[in-house]
């Protein structure tokens, strides 16, 4: 009989996660699946929960909860031989992960997509010994998210983040930053770097339309200087997709990217503090398997 795993953080989505895994096991049980069911309880649980699929052998984890859980979860496929497909009902504030594989963010919606037989393998990234699935932020705004209070993310969702951002970004000066991609080089001051997987970043689809889940490539934005005027058409861009043609936006892409500071900078990762700089970027191409809706 084949294995499953539910990976439930029962503090997500105004901590409804725990009626939603009933449904779930009973999806499954219907697809001759044997169901474990795990809910997590501290940081590192997602992650040692799906570390264990892994090595287990399991067919399928399922992840109940928001881009931190999933995040986690993620992370315990880390240089393991066998990944099981992966499955996600999104119950966070953002869910970049899932608006890029337009997973339903209705619950009760996502679980029914669970039904579907259409996989999709879709790209990771790695910073330094970290897997992530969306974005990464260095810089001001990645700090500024730090500040978000869960009520404002529950109330005002992507909007806290690009309030809480803009007004941080006008307020604080740019940083000096070295970058090297792909054997290329930039050097110059800046309040923000931004390195992307998908389309979807803070809840913002159009961030950088360009980017596939599965094209191989890091899309990478370099904010190079900021005042109120400016302030207001980036987050005009942004709001429009045109954040790369921007007067005061750097875009590459790249397969690799190493960014460093002589001053001390922050990151931000999937929504979650992440390590300072100095850190080193790369893209794992269609690394995992993951449930899509079916094509209509």
């Amino acid at each position: 009989m084949r294995q499953a795993m539910i990976i439930s953080n029962p503090s997500s989505g105004k901590e409804e996660a725990q009626q939603y895994v009933s449904q779930v096991q009973e999806i499954l049980e219907s697809q001759q699946y044997e169901v474990v069911v795990n809910e997590t309880a501290g940081e590192g649980d997602a992650t040692n929960y799906c570390l264990s699929a892994c090595k287990d052998g399991c067919d399928l984890v399922i992840s109940i909860g928001g881009d931190g859980t999933l995040h986690e979860t993620i992370n315990g496929m880390m240089d393991q031989e066998h990944r099981p497909r992966l499955g996600v009902v999104p119950l966070g504030t953002v869910n970049d992960f899932a608006r890029a594989l337009n997973i339903s963010l209705d619950p009760e919606e996502a679980i029914r997509q669970l039904r579907s037989e259409q996989i999709h393998r879709v790209d990771l990234g790695k910073i330094n010994d970290r897997l992530f699935a969306n974005v990464v932020a260095a810089g001001s705004l990645a700090e500024a998210l730090f500040s978000v209070s869960s009520e404002e993310k529950s109330k005002l969702g992507s909007f806290a983040y690009l309030k809480e951002g803009l007004k941080d970004l006008m307020n604080t000066p740019a940083k000096p930053l070295t970058i090297e991609y792909d054997g290329q080089f930039w050097e110059g001051e800046s309040p923000l770097f931004l390195a992307a997987l998908t389309n979807s970043v803070g809840g913002f689809e159009k961030l950088s339309p360009e980017a596939a889940v599965d094209d191989g490539l890091i899309h990478c934005f370099v904010i190079r200087s900021m005042n109120v005027f400016n302030t207001v058409t980036l987050g005009t861009s942004l709001l429009f997709g045109n954040l790369k043609n921007h007067k005061d936006v750097d875009y590459f892409t790249a397969k690799e990217v190493h960014v460093r500071s002589t001053e001390a900078i922050r990151t931000n990762v999937d929504g979650e503090e992440g390590p300072s700089l100095p850190i080193q970027i790369s893209v794992l191409p269609r690394h995992i398997e993951v449930i899509i809706p079916e094509e209509v």
